[in-house]
């Protein structure tokens, strides 16, 4: 079977390093936070060259404290595109916001900032809430474009937040992910590019009043002590054995990252003429946290991977605007039309740091198989 997650080969290579690790936090007492949260804090953010980085209890969470740090109400509007996980949108109502949803870029999956612009007009015109923050998410591993969302946010006093739970790793020019938005956040999933053993989360600032606002909200709205609770707040603390199997990860994340840079290039050579291969974004590096192609008979496609034994996904069946959860925030079918149109395209292939080339080139067979 080609897997299309290998966590079994990424342990058996850092197996050592990561039990020393847990050991080591298993002696120290310090189970929640502590030590070894502080010093992966430190790590990561030095390797993305941001000022804050602070260890959270998951991905969700990490976008709700964002969001709690605006202090916004059900009259405020947070723009969201509709192609995503589910996170992302129960986040802004989680954080007492409403969301808008926005199309995605038909090649890239990522936020369409025309939709986006035209949407916020469209929320002024009807004068029922007030745009407050956009959330762009990094879809699949690579960058949204923020210089010119940045640009955009400016112009319409809104608060940019990169959801980056599939993109650490990733980078736009010589600047890496998660210094690129006001607020960039992500999550350490198992299954992530980046991922721990269990749920695990952070989120990262340059923004030092913004830095102490979410340390409080993650420990219920601490002040100066425990005791003192200065706002509404979360139970939402990174433990320190996650920190421990991150930072025997990160250790090894650039030369994963390359392994997966070669997977894509295999699979962009071989399929460029079957299926609509993901789109690079210029003058960028995804962290390839899914390859990601569009098909002509999806469905049937990833059934002819099945039979031999070859895993792929499909992310995501739905877009949020038609989700029971959320049909009351959106305008139904036909509103958001692309991201409509990739839920029945889109099909992940295996990627993982730890596929072979013989693997690789085994699935690429397959599909060709498939078209022929």
């Amino acid at each position: 079977m080609v897997q299309y997650i290998d966590l079994k080969s990424q342990y058996a290579r850092l197996k050592d390093r990561i039990d020393g690790n847990i050991a080591a936090v298993l002696d120290s007492g310090q189970y929640v936070l502590g030590q070894a949260v502080k010093d992966f804090e430190t790590e990561i953010g030095e390797y993305l060259n941001v000022r804050h980085a602070i260890g959270v209890s998951n991905g969700t969470d990490a976008i709700i404290m964002a969001l709690l740090g605006l202090e916004l109400t059900p009259k405020d509007a947070v723009f969201v595109p509709s192609f995503t996980y589910v996170a992302t949108a129960e986040a802004i109502l989680m954080g007492n916001a409403t969301p808008v949803f926005v199309d995605v870029d038909e090649k890239t999956f990522n936020i369409d900032l025309a939709d986006l612009e035209a949407r916020i007009e469209a929320v002024k015109k009807a004068g029922k809430l007030t745009p407050r923050a956009v959330i762009a998410v990094d879809l699949f591993g690579q960058p949204a474009d923020y210089t010119a969302l940045g640009e955009l946010a400016a112009a319409h006093d809104l608060f940019v937040i990169a959801d980056a739970a599939q993109s650490i790793g990733g980078k736009s020019g010589n600047r890496m992910i998660g210094s690129l938005a006001d607020c960039t956040t992500t999550s350490f999933y198992p299954t992530k590019p980046l991922g721990c053993y269990g749920d695990g989360g952070m989120i990262f600032t340059d923004n030092d009043r913004l830095a102490e606002i979410y340390r409080s909200i993650r420990a219920h709205g601490e002040g100066e002590h425990r005791y003192d609770v200065v706002r509404l707040g979360m139970n939402a603390r990174l433990d320190s054995i996650q920190a421990a199997v991150l930072s025997a990860k990160l250790q090894i994340f650039e030369d994963e990252l390359d392994a997966r840079e070669r997977v894509a290039r295999i699979y962009d050579a071989h399929l460029k003429d079957v299926v609509t291969i993901p789109a690079r974004v210029p003058d960028s590096r995804s962290a390839w946290a899914q390859y990601t192609v569009q098909a002509d008979d999806r469905d049937a496609l990833r059934a002819h991977l099945a039979e031999d034994n070859l895993v792929s996904m499909v992310f995501y069946a739905k877009p949020m605007h038609l989700q029971k959860a959320y049909e009351a925030h959106g305008e139904g079918v036909g509103s958001v039309p692309v991201s409509e149109r990739l839920a029945d395209r889109v099909l992940s292939l295996p990627m993982n740091p730890y596929l072979s080339e013989e693997d690789v080139h085994r699935v690429c067979e397959r599909i060709l198989d498939f078209y022929k």
